[in-house]
């Protein structure tokens, strides 16, 4: 079914166009697309081989625009799709942009997408699938890197625009990645990287010198939300604790200690990367092996916050998405949703590749985690995080409560929906 929707075109003639009303919902798939989910859920494929898919952005007529990694061949830009018979999934595919993507966002008439390097800022026409003219570049000349560079990018609700910049580093040494070697202390990388940025969303030609360091000590983000009158981010923790300092940790530990976090993140937050990390096991920051930490020591994590909540090690966060609609039960309004897509640094077996909710009253947890969506990876572990069937990228919220998630190893994307037990 679709509906008429009546613009005027330049002169007043008026033009009828056919839009699919936003609360338009597939067929669920009898596999649910070969996820496994809560009772009373299921699932829908809804497009398929869309590039490696990154964040999501959702338009008020259910269009979904999707940020594009560049990698293996791939190229960037976004994905623009929309439902062109009615059916649920999307058949019209749009493109535009190159450059590799992942933070992306509907504001108003605008489109803004984030780039290693920038930020952009597209002019939209409701119900266009392409913009209106050219990107304006919002922010520019962010850090050239090899390793972190991705960024996620969230709004508040004063004219904020807030920007990860991502450490190229795993533990701040001189030389990264090298066994035994202390980490340089201070950490000069803290100046322009491993924190957050905060710019105005409304201006032009921003440099990073412009933004203000909204917080710092974060070695990675790629996971940014707003919610309720916070920020709140999901890092990635920390490499290699046994591989780096194979007389002090074992491979279990590293597969089992340094937390994936969620942090509520205040102006002026620092929350000790590279000097410490979250011990999942124990529940508490300690000081990093490169700064004298043996799994135990504490002492100099005494300044620095930790996380709200913690996840096990190396699941890696990937996006985060505060849960708004009425579709779903009661218990999931105001949670949060996190894509993790698993790492390449965990032994004996891959973790995560999986859609976690995080229950929240308020802008506090308000209980354990529990995974959301599995089935990601495969029907076996996968020896290496390249070897997963798919890896979630993107969390988003539909129009009529339901939730988008997509991918990023095929292109694939999942509508989940309630339908009660």
């Amino acid at each position: 079914m679709t509906r008429l929707i009546i613009a005027l075109a330049a002169g007043g003639a008026a033009i009828a166009l056919a839009r699919t009303p936003a609360d338009t919902a597939p067929a669920c798939a009898a596999d649910n697309g070969g996820l496994t989910l809560p009772a009373g859920f299921c699932a829908a494929v809804v497009a398929d081989n869309v590039g490696a898919a990154r964040h999501l952005a959702v338009a008020p007529n259910g269009d979904l625009f999707v940020a594009l990694l560049s990698n293996r061949g791939r190229s960037g830009g976004v994905a623009a799709l929309h439902d062109a018979d009615g059916d649920g999934t999307f058949e019209a595919v749009e493109r535009f942009g190159g450059d590799s993507a992942t933070g992306i966002a509907l504001r108003g008439d605008a489109l803004y997408v984030a780039t290693p390097t920038a930020v952009l800022r597209y002019p939209m026409k409701a119900g266009a699938l392409t913009p209106s003219g050219p990107p304006e570049t919002i922010v520019t000349g962010l850090p050239q890197q090899i390793q972190h560079a991705d960024k996620a990018i969230a709004f508040d609700d004063r004219g904020g625009l807030y920007i990860n910049v991502g450490a190229p580093s795993n533990e701040c040494q001189a030389q990264d990645r090298r066994a035994g070697v202390p980490g340089q202390d201070p950490c000069p990388l803290l100046e322009t990287h491993g924190g957050i940025w905060r710019f105005d969303e409304k201006r032009t030609g921003q440099r990073q010198a412009d933004g203000q360091r909204y917080a710092t000590g974060m070695r990675q983000v790629v996971a940014l939300a707003w919610h309720g009158t916070s920020l709140f981010a999901a890092m990635n923790g920390r490499d290699q604790l046994d591989t780096m300092w194979p007389a002090q940790f074992t491979a279990k530990d590293n597969a089992e200690r340094p937390a994936e976090n969620l942090y509520l993140v205040k102006d002026g937050s620092n929350f000790g990367w590279p000097y410490c990390y979250h011990d999942f096991v124990q529940n508490k920051l300690v000081v990093a092996p490169e700064y004298g930490g043996d799994g135990k020591k504490t002492e100099r994590c005494a300044p620095f916050t930790g996380p709200v909540a913690a996840f096990p090690a190396h699941w890696a966060p990937v996006d985060l998405m505060f849960y708004t609609g009425r579709q779903f039960p009661q218990r999931y309004q105001g949670g949060a949703f996190l894509a993790f897509h698993g790492s390449w640094n965990r032994a004996p077996e891959q973790a995560g590749f999986n859609v976690t909710f995080q229950p929240f009253n308020g802008e506090r947890p308000s209980g354990s985690y529990e995974v959301f969506a599995d089935g990601f990876a495969g029907k076996a572990a996968p020896a290496r995080s390249n070897d997963a069937v798919y890896r979630p990228d993107g969390v988003a919220q539909a129009p009529d409560g339901s939730i988008y998630i997509a991918e990023s190893q095929k292109g694939r994307i999942w509508r989940v929906m309630y339908k009660g037990k």
